[in-house]
């Protein structure tokens, strides 16, 4: 049985990373050539990844990014999927972030977006003139929505992430390019985990079980999400399955946003 992304090639940003990881996993079992592109080739998990293809890269390099859709194009000749999954996120205060931890925000979540989606359109196209459409998946947030306190840059990031995927599925439509934006809650990420270990349990005197449990009673589903959980929503827009889905912003949060309720720490 073929996947749903049989003969596709798919890129990667943050790809040796929590969701990036799983997102190349699910791909390469739906049939897909996947290129990981990440800072090193460990990036941010020490497992193994399956048979994905590493390539180096700083979303904040312009020749850096360059240098990725160049690999891109000699390996496999097009790119049908681009998934920007790199990002960072700062637990600061406007007051408390420095203008340069604030520019590095920026740097990653939103000019990192523009840059490998920039560049990755003359291989986009050559996809799309296939006959399929091509599909670009920006991460967003449920924070670019509504505020998580101490998150000032970060919500500020994604905000600006979902204003661009809109505009980019309005200018590259007509070429047969959809864009869409998954939009995350709480992830069992390494990003979590550090929040986790850090100076959520430091600053407040309780277990880290006590907060991860807290963390699960704020949800509607009383759960938070798995990166596979993540990576099955974004397999979907990937595939031919969602042509007709564009210019979307995908809230994906068990029911998080849905509710007027304040996690209690």
């Amino acid at each position: 049985m073929m996947g749903m992304l049989e003969g596709k090639v798919a890129l990667v940003t943050g790809g040796r990373g929590g969701i990036g990881r799983a997102i190349c996993d699910r791909f390469l079992r739906e049939g897909a050539t996947v290129f990981a592109a990440d800072l090193s080739a460990a990036g941010s998990l020490s497992s193994p990844d399956g048979e994905s293809r590493f390539v180096q890269l700083d979303v904040t390099s312009e020749p850096s990014v360059q240098a990725a859709m160049a690999h891109v194009g000699d390996e496999a000749g097009q790119l049908d999927i681009l998934v920007n999954a790199a990002g960072i996120e700062i637990e600061k205060t406007i007051e408390e972030t420095s203008l340069e931890e604030w520019n590095h925000s920026f740097a990653v979540n939103v000019t990192g977006t523009f840059l490998t989606s920039k560049h990755s359109l003359p291989l986009m196209r050559k996809a799309a003139s296939a006959g399929a459409s091509a599909s670009i998946i920006n991460f967003g947030s449920y924070d670019g929505f509504i505020a998580d306190p101490g998150l000032a840059a970060y919500c500020a990031t994604k905000g600006a992430v979902h204003a661009l995927t809109r505009a980019m599925a309005c200018d590259h439509g007509p070429e047969g390019i959809r864009v869409n934006a998954i939009c995350p809650g709480y992830v069992d990420t390494p990003m979590m985990q550090s929040f986790f270990s850090g100076d959520a349990v430091g600053g407040t005197g309780k277990s880290e079980e006590t907060l991860r449990q807290a963390m699960r009673d704020v949800h509607p589903m009383r759960t938070y999400g798995t990166p596979d959980d993540i990576a099955n929503l974004v397999n979907w827009l990937a595939s031919d399955e969602a042509r007709y889905a564009s210019g979307q912003l995908w809230v994906i949060d068990g029911g998080l946003s849905a509710q007027v309720q304040q996690m209690r720490l």
